[in-house]
């Protein structure tokens, strides 16, 4: 399997590929610290699995990435390695076509699994990640879409309607028609509860 590795942090590059070394069946055949790079890489070398993580930097993030990756004529499978594990991250992911979600904190066994995994189109999800899947599924809880996400990360940073319609480039109207629906689906009825409860139930980073 040919992997390509994407983190801003050299650091953790130079572990992953000490670790897949040790596989038989692995090699990282290049790596990059940004979603430009990463797209220029994969279009060169090929490779059967990428290795993405969420935080790029400054520039567009691992989600865009994975987006450019797959929009490629012959896109590899793309993993995401990351240190996030809110729900809005995970979909998010998820909707922009990753196979896998795996948080850094995993051994490296369960690493290799997923590589192998997402190497042969399969969904591979950390426990952790899809222990909360479930409990999301269990609950009934109405899944946030993602502009609603954003829209409440937002809000946790204190941005008004004002500010937040600026930011998306949308109309303050359309701004609170999804504040109406974000109150319904978290049973709030302010932006302080919006905030305080997709805090705590892990919808948004904060």
């Amino acid at each position: 399997m040919r992997l390509y590795l994407v983190d801003d942090h050299p650091v953790v590059r130079a572990g992953l590929a000490a670790l897949v070394d040790g596989e038989a069946d692995m090699e990282v055949v290049g790596e990059a610290d940004n979603a430009d790079a990463a797209v220029r890489g994969a279009r060169e070398t090929a490779p059967d699995v990428v290795l993405m993580d969420l935080q790029l930097g400054d520039g567009p993030g691992g989600l865009e990435a994975t987006a450019a990756l797959l929009a490629l004529p012959d896109p590899p499978r793309v993993l995401v390695l990351t240190t996030y594990e809110s729900d809005a991250d995970v979909r998010r992911a998820v909707e922009a076509g990753a196979t896998g979600y795996l948080l850094k904190a995993c051994p490296p066994e369960e690493l290799f699994a997923a590589i192998r995994a997402a190497a042969r189109g399969e969904s591979a999800l950390s426990p952790k990640v899809a222990a909360r899947v479930m409990d999301q599924v269990r609950s009934g809880r109405p899944a946030l879409t993602a502009r609603e996400s954003e829209i409440l990360s937002l809000l946790a940073e204190g941005l008004g309607n004002k500010q937040i319609a600026q930011r998306l480039y949308v109309t303050e109207a359309t701004v609170k028609t999804h504040l109406v629906h974000i109150f319904a689906k978290l049973g709030v009825d302010n932006r302080t509860a919006a905030v305080a409860t997709a805090v705590q139930q892990g919808l948004i980073r904060h």
